[in-house]
């Protein structure tokens, strides 16, 4: 059984293009295991009062780098402040240089890796502009005590309170001099606007009342008069 060319031709170039890919691939993947400025990182911190400078390194491949810290002095180097070598990981291998760093200074940091790494860490490292403090250091206690005029004002009011407590005095009683109010209250008073009618007779109805009763005994006497005088005819006959 022969085998056609062109078939032979297409299996050799898709064999060619799976062992490009694959190398393209174990390319790739060495690049990002290989150490790299990325890795690497610079921070100013305090130990106590005393200031230091980390460095940490996350090279996964291990690689040993040696990490040097100068001080920047208007772009140009003022002194070394130490050297030292570290070999990362994926978790962060950090190293410690005991540096007493002033606020707001620049700091360098060289990175050194034969065959990888050899350069700065961008952009320079600037340290706080607050400087280390002790631990647990207080503020003055006089910030938190009052202050000799507030407490002479605060005792003030009481002191000047004070006399004008003791002058006073409870006022006499009047229940003895003048005779209670009540005293005067204990007659009924008259209805309103029959206290002067009652004496006169004025405005009430005792006029037409006494007419009326005037009329009646006038009416009696005549009907009294009429009948006596109707019994004596009587009698006559």
């Amino acid at each position: 059984m022969s085998i056609d060319r062109r078939t032979v031709a297409r299996s050799v170039r898709a064999l060619g293009v799976a062992s490009a890919a694959a190398a393209l691939t174990l390319s790739v993947a060495g690049s990002a295991l290989a150490c790299d400025i990325r890795d690497f990182s610079a921070e100013a911190k305090c130990d106590g009062a005393k200031g230091v400078i980390t460095v940490t390194d996350v090279d996964a491949s291990g690689v040993q780098a040696t990490v040097t810290v100068f001080l920047q002095n208007n772009g140009a180097d003022l002194k070394k402040v130490g050297v030292q070598k570290v070999k990362g990981s994926r978790e962060g291998k950090t190293i410690t240089f005991a540096e007493d760093w002033e606020p707001n200074a620049e700091y360098r940091v060289r990175v050194e890796a034969a065959g990888y790494v050899n350069a700065d860490i961008k952009p320079n490292l600037t340290t706080p502009s607050t400087a280390c403090t002790k631990d647990g250091e207080k503020p003055p206690a006089s910030s938190a005590s009052p202050t000799p005029s507030d407490s002479a004002s605060a005792s003030a009011p009481a002191s000047a309170s004070a006399p004008a407590e003791e002058s006073e005095s409870p006022a006499p009683s009047q229940s003895g001099s003048t005779a209670p109010a009540e005293s005067a209250s204990n007659a009924p008073s008259p209805a309103v606007g029959d206290s002067n009618l009652a004496e006169t007779g004025a405005g009430s109805n005792t006029g037409l009342i006494a007419g009326i009763a005037v009329a009646l005994v006038a009416v009696g006497g005549g009907a009294v008069f009429f009948g006596l005088r109707r019994r004596g005819a009587n009698s006559d006959r």
